[in-house]
């Protein structure tokens, strides 16, 4: 029987810096594998370099693409990257690096803020696609399938199922927060906690059999037309699968103001051995 770690055994934060090295601790874990990162850890560490590479205040995430490309270890990464600025955009491309190996990519959009007077009256989202808010929900989401201990979903991030049943196959919807520093001595931004949060839309409206099927994410691409407000993220997500084993999930973003954004996951299916 597997027990909740005790506060003492859980790390300070998900990554600490050394030098020009990101030292994962197990928090960074994910569900198939103890010595693979889930994929919330590496979106959420390259939108905070794709955030420090701009000294200027005033800009903010507009786009973050991952590309997994390999299974991203437990073990000391370095990131390399290139910088392309004009007016009002930044557009970088980061390499995350175990060793010589690169195992995984980010293209990140960057907007200089501007103030705008808008018109009142601009349509707004249809309350039927509202989460009810993290104050008003009151369990915590537990995905068939993924273990429990310390790890990034069971341990680095607090949850609250939203709507529908996870138990069930089928769309569904959660709140996340992350409980813990992403990276030692540097506070959670609103970046982070999006790409943190963002991953999780998969294992959140699952609609094949966990112990028969694996549908891990090969990419995740996020597009916020906001800064989220607050520290909680909430997702309504839903996934299609084909025979061929390729599969989609879409995720709807928020925080408790409304729509944030949306996210797109690419899912490799396969049957488990």
């Amino acid at each position: 029987m597997t027990h909740p770690p005790i506060e003492s055994e859980r790390p300070a934060a998900v990554f600490t810096r050394e030098g020009e090295a990101w030292l994962p601790s197990a928090l960074s874990r994910g569900p198939w594998d103890p010595r693979a990162q889930h994929g919330g850890a590496p979106s959420a560490l390259l939108a905070h370099v794709s955030e420090s590479a701009i000294d200027e205040p005033g800009w903010q995430l507009a786009r973050l693409t991952v590309e997994l490309v390999k299974p991203v270890p437990v073990a000391p990464l370095a990131t390399r990257f290139s910088m392309q600025s004009a007016r009002s955009t930044t557009r970088l491309t980061i390499e995350l690096l175990a060793g010589d190996t690169l195992v995984a990519r980010g293209h990140a959009l960057m907007l200089r803020g501007q103030a705008l007077a808008l018109p009142d009256g601009l349509p707004g989202p249809s309350p039927a696609r509202l989460l009810p808010a993290p104050q008003d929900c009151s369990e915590p989401l537990r995905i068939p399938g993924l273990p429990e201990g310390i790890s990034f979903y069971a341990t680095a991030v607090d949850t609250l199922a939203a709507q529908g049943d996870v138990s069930r196959p089928g769309p569904g919807a959660a709140w996340f927060r992350l409980a813990v520093p992403l990276v030692q001595g540097v506070p959670n931004s609103p970046a982070m906690r999006a790409a943190a949060a963002a991953d999780f839309g998969n294992g959140l409206s699952w609609v094949l059999p966990p112990d028969r099927f694996l549908f891990s994410n090969a990419d995740l691409n996020l597009h916020l037309h906001r800064a989220p407000a607050g520290e909680w993220i909430g997702l309504s997500s839903e996934t299609q699968v084909d025979a061929s084993g390729a599969g989609l999930t879409l995720s709807r973003l928020y925080d408790e103001r409304g729509p944030i954004g949306t996210a797109v996951q690419t899912l490799v299916v396969r049957e488990r051995n």
